[in-house]
């Protein structure tokens, strides 16, 4: 701001100094023995000089006028300036006014004559006529710069009006999140926000990169206050004064500008907030005006751009496809799923349309609040809903949405007392390289949907082509024989992968445990290639005791000297062992037989693994926590579901989803979802963990935001276990490896 307030300046005064040579050669005139003659503007910018050179002296009397002048109380004798003799020379200083407002300074010196200085009262009488001209053109010239400046001014808020217009009308968040970054900087704001959390929009700019958390943690402070305050008043508010501090703003230093978002009379539903710092300039009506509109724009196209569940109109939903079709390399892979609600014909006609309707409500707002990063839901028609997953694999695809039908599946929906099942069939299909591929997409997918409701409903199904299906099921067989014979064979191996202090100093000594399969002739198979297939056909849970009696085994051969060098362990759960009745038993037996230090070894349960066996998870946290160990969430973020359920499950540690973290460095949204889990996670006493820390870039954006630990290729790889535990006994000069045949004895009994 300052910078542009210096440009103003010097255009100002170039203007001016373009027209004020007549009137400089007209004083000259009239005093030809002036050694000095110099008009200065009311900035202190000298606009015109004669030839002569001004000494020191003559610019401090200038100096000294103006400060006086500006002072609002100069003295009486010297309001139109006064006379000032140094050396035999009497400088002259005439300020010029408008009424009330300083104009600017007309200053000269002069020798004395043989009878000393003239009085400045003479000089004056003899300088007035020429002294009111000049004042004249300096009001003319002062008012066609506050013109240009006003239509600059305008021309800026119509840019930004037109800006918002095309933002809105994509309906994009990247698109909003240039809204808000233009709103800061043209309205020189320190940073603003726009929240419309039905729509499940939260985007922020701030002004200086450095202090995004420092801003967001302000916006926390603020924004339930700023909703309350908009939901009751329903009107602007403009908040230019520091507040008492027993107000709801007073612990922000901030001058505030806020704007409800709501279409016509309907509640307020989100809002546009500014934020100046107090030193700054005022917000004014203009940009009251300017914001209301932006905000009344962007209200009217949300309004038509999303039904009354939050999600997508049909109309929107595939703009946004093609969009990103349009926007996106041809070789990414995107993904769509088609959900049809089971049975909702049952409960209208049971329990009544109104019933039927707060079904569809509460799987609406399931699949809206459960949504992948970047990806869209629309309701197509009735009880049918479309999800575009880009950039999406079909498996990845197909978990997200087996997700999302067992969340739906544990919804309460209650009429008289009585709890109504609901249930969701779905199917999943790639977006084909075809000239209609959002319909050709969705056709697939609405076969499988079929295919899934005559399999028995509450499932997912993908679709593929004949060939595929027949190669697909050809790949399971021996995939389940190849499972069967491992697990009985004791076919795999443990890697660990380090996790790193973010900030800290030293080698990790925190290890994520990994499995690796191994086939018949000891090639790794990595468990995406087998994990899957383990889930369908009943097997994880079997795995899952493998890999708790191997860990504890190979532990337990050093634990006091892995405890004494700070080691620590963890160990993923499936799904499929958290709704196991006997699991938990199983491994509460298994950790008292070893009776391993508790910091030794913690458990990872994925977020939508919990959120899936809700009850089964809470119980066997709370085991695990009376047994000393702690419990991670995995994956979180991936579509925020958990949020709701963290006040029960009292877990320690958050590990953020890779999604957020890949692109960390130059996604804001991925940003400002990383900046409220770190918040979330401190406000609980939660540890942060990032996935997938791959750059090193990555890196200084987990550290610049506050996240505990990373883990990822930036950190460190996958290596054996047996091998890390060598390293970890050597830096502690303990035992060798344990005995190979000591461990097959204990497996083979």
């Amino acid at each position: 701001m300052a910078a542009m307030l210096e440009e103003d300046d010097t255009v100002e005064a170039q203007a001016l100094s373009t027209s004020l040579d007549p009137y400089g050669q007209l004083l000259k005139m009239l005093m030809p023995r002036a050694l000095c003659i110099a008009i200065y503007d009311r900035k202190g910018m000298p606009l015109w000089l004669s030839d002569g050179t001004e000494g020191p002296d003559l610019l401090q009397f200038i100096e000294e006028a103006l400060n006086s002048a500006r002072s609002g109380d100069p003295d009486p004798s010297e309001r139109e300036g006064f006379a000032r003799s140094w050396d035999g020379d009497t400088a002259y200083i005439f300020i010029l006014r408008d009424t009330a407002n300083l104009l600017g300074v007309v200053a000269l010196s002069c020798r004395d004559g043989s009878g000393g200085a003239r009085p400045f009262h003479v000089l004056q009488g003899l300088l007035r006529p020429a002294l009111q001209v000049l004042t004249r053109e300096f009001v003319s010239q002062y008012n066609i710069g506050d013109l240009q400046k006003s239509l600059t001014t305008r021309e800026g808020d119509l840019e930004l009006l037109l800006e918002a217009t095309g933002a809105a009308a994509n309906s994009d968040n990247s698109n909003l999140q240039q809204l808000v970054h233009n709103c800061v900087e043209r309205m020189d704001c320190a940073f603003g926000a726009l929240l419309i959390p039905e729509r499940n929009i939260s985007l922020m700019h701030s002004g200086d990169a450095s202090k995004q958390r420092q801003d967001g943690a302000v916006l926390d402070k603020v924004q339930r206050h700023l909703f309350a305050w908009a939901q009751v008043q329903r009107r602007t508010l403009m908040l230019n004064k520091a507040p008492p501090s027993n107000s709801p703003f007073g612990a922000v230093a901030y001058k505030i500008l806020a704007c409800p978002i709501r279409h016509g009379d309907q509640h307020v539903a989100g809002m546009l907030v500014l934020f100046r710092p107090m030193s700054g300039t005022d917000f004014n009506v203009r940009q009251v005006h300017v914001v209301e509109m932006m905000a009344r724009k962007v209200s009217y196209v949300l309004h038509n751009a999303y039904d009354k569940n939050g999600l997508l109109t049909r109309p929107a939903f595939e703009q946004r496809v093609a969009t990103t079709l349009g926007d996106g390399d041809n070789s990414q892979r995107h993904c769509v799923a088609y959900i049809d609600v089971d049975r909702l014909h049952s409960i209208n006609e049971n329990h009544g349309m109104h019933v039927g309707d707060d079904a569809l409500s509460r799987i609406a707002e399931c699949i809206r609040t459960s949504l992948p990063a970047d990806a869209s839901a629309s309701g197509m028609s009735g009880d049918r809903f479309a999800v575009f997953v880009p950039e999406s694999s079909l498996e990845a695809t197909r978990q997200f949405v087996d997700s999302l039908c067992a969340q739906i599946a544990q919804i309460e929906c209650l009429h008289d007392g009585k709890r109504i099942a609901l249930s969701i069939s779905a199917g999943v299909a790639s977006m084909p390289a075809t000239k209609y591929p959002l319909t050709h997409a969705m056709a697939s997918a609405e076969s499988a949907c079929k295919a899934a409701k005559k399999k028995g409903r509450g499932c997912v199904e993908v679709h593929q082509d004949a060939a595929s299906v027949v190669v697909k099921r050809h790949e399971d067989t021996a995939m389940v024989r190849a499972l069967r014979e491992a697990i009985a064979n004791h076919r795999f191996r443990m890697d660990a992968q380090p996790i790193a202090q973010l900030g800290g100093a030293g080698a990790p000594r925190r290890y994520e445990l990994l499995l690796r399969m191994l086939d018949e002739s000891g090639q790794t198979v990595a468990p995406d290639k087998f994990f899957a297939t383990a889930e369908r056909h009943l097997l994880a849970t079997d795995i899952d005791r493998w890999v708790v009696h191997y860990v504890l085994e190979i532990l337990s051969s050093a634990a006091p000297i892995l405890q004494g060098v700070g080691a620590h362990f963890a160990i993923n759960l499936s799904a499929q062992s958290l709704g196991d009745a006997a699991f938990p038993d199983y491994l509460e037996a298994q950790l008292r037989e070893y009776a391993l230090p508790p910091s030794l070894l913690s458990f990872e349960i994925a977020e939508t693994a919990a959120v899936a066996n809700i009850v089964h998870a809470e119980t066997l946290i709370r085991r695990l926590q009376t047994l000393g160990h702690d419990v991670a969430l995995d994956d979180f973020g991936r579509g925020l579901s958990s949020l709701t359920y963290l006040k029960s499950l009292s877990v320690t540690d958050l590990k953020i989803d890779g999604s957020l973290i890949r692109d960390l460095a130059g996604n804001s949204r991925s940003q400002a979802m990383v900046t409220a889990i770190v918040q979330l996670a401190r406000t609980k006493k939660l540890r942060t963990t990032a996935e997938c820390v791959e750059t090193e870039a990555i890196l200084a954006s987990l550290n610049q935001l506050g996240v505990d630990f990373g883990q990822g290729f930036a950190i460190g790889r996958p290596q054996p276990l047996e091998g890390i535990m060598q390293q970890l006994l050597r830096s502690k000069g303990g035992v060798s490896k344990p005995s190979e045949s000591r461990l097959a004895s204990r497996f083979s009994g």
